[in-house]
């Protein structure tokens, strides 16, 4: 369970650190974010939607407790990526740039995975403290 732990905050962390950290020039529009928008041909207003939707994506999956609210915060960092790795490919962008969606899918799923594997543990320590 220790090792467990561990390996979900690590992932976690990481995740946290990623998708946090890519938060703040969308939700601040700074020029660097606003540049990057405006190649893949996006408004530069939807940058602090997608900002605030990041930050409170990761603010749900670090409060415990709320499953189901965990649940979508996964699938929409993860629909996040994927729509901003789609855009990269979709401008023609060099395929050395994945290396950054592939690096935030592993830890979108290194956490995902840990964080079902410690509520199946939990679940399974409670019902073997209830007989």
């Amino acid at each position: 369970m220790k090792k467990l732990n561990i390996m979900y905050w690590i992932f976690t962390g990481l995740l946290v650190f990623l998708m946090g950290g890519g938060a703040i020039p969308d939700l601040l529009s700074i020029p660097a974010a606003v540049d990057g928008f405006e190649h893949l041909g996006y408004p530069s207003y939807l940058l602090p939607f997608l900002g605030v939707a990041k930050l409170l994506g990761v603010a749900a999956i670090l409060i415990p407790g709320f499953p189901r609210i965990k649940e979508w915060a996964y699938a929409g960092l993860t629909f996040d990526l994927a729509g901003a790795m789609y855009s990269t490919i979709a401008v023609g962008d060099p395929v050395s740039g994945w290396v950054f969606f592939l690096i935030g899918f592993a830890l979108i799923a290194g956490s995902y995975i840990c964080y079902h594997k410690k509520q199946k543990s939990t679940i399974a320590g409670s019902n073997h403290l209830a007989v």
